[in-house]
C-alpha cells in the first residue's frame, strides 16, 4: 500500500554573495556560533543570483561546504541557463520561483551569504524561462503571458490568476487558488502548502492533472467530456477531488 500526494519541498534558501569557500565558511561558522547540529540535516536552495557572472565557481566544494554544516543541496536558484547543464549534472534541480525575490534585499546581508528561513520551493530540469509575473495585491499574482510546455510557475503564499492559456506540458502551482481565464491543459496545483479551501477554475478546461492540498487526480483516459472546453471549477471534497460545471454569464 503507497499514498502518494502532490507537494512542493520545504528547503532554506542560502543567498551566496561571493563564491570565495573561506568567506562562506566565515559567514557559515558565525552564523551557527559553532554548533554542529544547528542545521539538522536540512534541504538548502542555493540562490546564485546576486553573484557575478564572470565569477566560476567550485561546485564540488561549495556543496561540499554546506554538506559539512549539515546542509544537503538539493537546488539552485537564478542560475544562468548557461550554467543549467553543469548544476544537473551533480545532481541538482533548477528552482524557480515566479515571484519577485525579497530575501535578496535583506537589511545588512553578510558579506558571503544570507540564510533564508525555511520556505517551500518548487524544483526543474533546466526549461525556458518562466514568463514575467505582476502582483495585483500581497494576495494575488496576476500572470498575462501563455504558461509553455516544459515552464513551472509558482505562486508562493497567495492566489494565481493567469489571463493566457497553459499549455501541455506546463506546470501552476498555487498556495492559495489558481484562476486561468483561458485554456488549461496543463498540471494545475492550488492548496499546496496544504490549504483544502482553495479551488482551480479556468474559463476551458482540458488539464492533464489538477490537484487541491496534496490531493490529486490525472486523466491519462482523458477529461469527462461533458466538461471539455468547459468553465470549471475543482474543489476538495474530503478526500476527493470534485469537477464541477460553471455557469458564465
Amino acid at each position: 500500500m503507497i499514498d502518494i500526494k502532490i507537494s512542493t519541498v520545504v528547503a532554506v534558501v542560502a543567498i551566496l554573495y561571493d563564491t570565495d569557500l573561506v568567506a562562506l565558511n566565515l559567514a557559515l561558522a558565525e552564523l551557527t556560533g559553532g554548533e554542529s547540529d544547528y542545521f539538522d540535516n536540512e534541504l538548502v536552495v542555493i540562490d546564485v543570483g546576486a553573484l557575478d557572472i564572470e565569477k566560476p565557481v567550485d561546485w564540488t566544494a561549495l556543496f561540499g561546504l554546506f554538506c559539512s554544516y549539515r546542509l544537503n543541496p538539493v537546488a539552485v536558484r537564478n542560475a544562468s541557463e548557461a550554467l543549467h547543464g553543469v548544476i544537473m549534472a551533480y545532481g541538482l534541480s533548477i528552482d524557480v520561483v515566479a515571484k519577485p525575490r525579497a530575501e535578496a534585499t535583506a537589511t545588512n546581508p553578510p558579506a558571503a551569504l544570507t540564510i533564508v528561513p525555511a520556505a517551500p520551493v518548487v524544483v526543474q530540469a533546466a526549461v525556458p524561462a518562466t514568463p514575467p509575473a505582476s502582483s495585483a495585491s500581497a494576495n494575488t499574482m496576476i500572470v498575462d503571458t501563455p504558461v509553455r510546455a516544459g515552464q513551472r510557475l509558482y505562486a508562493r503564499g497567495c492566489d494565481l490568476v493567469l489571463t493566457a492559456a497553459v499549455n501541455n506540458g506546463a506546470e501552476i502551482i498555487a498556495d492559495g487558488s489558481i484562476h486561468v481565464y483561458a485554456p488549461m491543459r496543463g498540471r494545475a496545483l492550488a492548496g499546496a502548502s496544504g490549504n483544502a479551501e482553495a479551488r482551480i477554475f479556468a474559463a476551458s478546461m482540458e488539464p492533464e492533472l489538477v490537484s487541491i492540498a496534496g490531493v490529486y487526480r490525472t486523466f491519462d483516459e482523458g477529461f469527462p467530456k461533458a466538461l471539455m472546453q468547459r468553465a470549471v471549477q475543482v474543489r476538495l471534497v474530503g478526500e476527493r477531488i470534485d469537477l464541477q460545471a460553471l455557469q458564465l454569464g
